[in-house]
């Protein structure tokens, strides 16, 4: 097992001022667009990770922390962020995803024991029996999912004004993205 509370830590801490000094004050073109019909654009992600933050995480450490196996967790919405645009600048979000993980994280760190809690159980909807530090797991690599996507989304964006050098970029190549 790879898994170091401590290092996931790390990353958690980290992703909000990543997309901070990715997106903060970008243009409109790259935060609007997408990899075609029924993806989402730069801006949805970040709503994504906001829902995430709210009701996703901590509500599910909570659970395991408090009634373990006995209660599932309730589904979760990975699509509510689409159901009401925001209009929001992009600075907002990226102030409001900072201030919640900021929170998150405190909860994170005051709540959870190494040492006793990580091999706590709870109830996934569809994936049944889950330990915590699955979770906690899933958390960070659910970050870094987002955080490759958002940077596919933009280099997707000059897919054909980049001409035959697409042939070497294998971000814009599903085939060639070990390149």
């Amino acid at each position: 097992m790879n898994f170091q509370l401590a290092e996931a830590v790390e990353v958690l801490e980290r992703t909000p001022q990543s997309l901070e000094s990715l997106l903060s004050g970008l243009s409109e073109g790259w935060l609007h667009c997408n990899e075609g019909e029924g993806t989402w654009t730069v801006t949805e992600v970040i709503d994504h990770l906001i829902e995430s933050e709210k009701t996703n995480w901590i509500p599910r450490l909570e659970m395991i922390l408090q009634d373990g196996e006995r209660t599932p967790f309730p589904p979760f919405d990975r699509f509510s962020h689409l159901k009401e645009p925001s209009e929001t600048s992009i600075e907002q979000k990226l102030l409001s995803f900072q201030t919640l993980r900021s929170e998150n994280i405190s909860k994170l760190k005051e709540l959870v024991q190494p040492e006793l809690h990580l091999e706590l159980t709870g109830t996934h909807p569809a994936f049944g029996v889950v330990k915590l530090s699955e979770l906690l797991a899933t958390w960070v690599v659910h970050d870094l999912t987002h955080m490759a996507q958002i940077v596919r989304v933009m280099a997707v964006r000059y897919r054909t004004d980049v001409g035959p050098w697409k042939e070497y970029l294998g971000i814009l190549n599903k085939e060639n993205r070990n390149r």
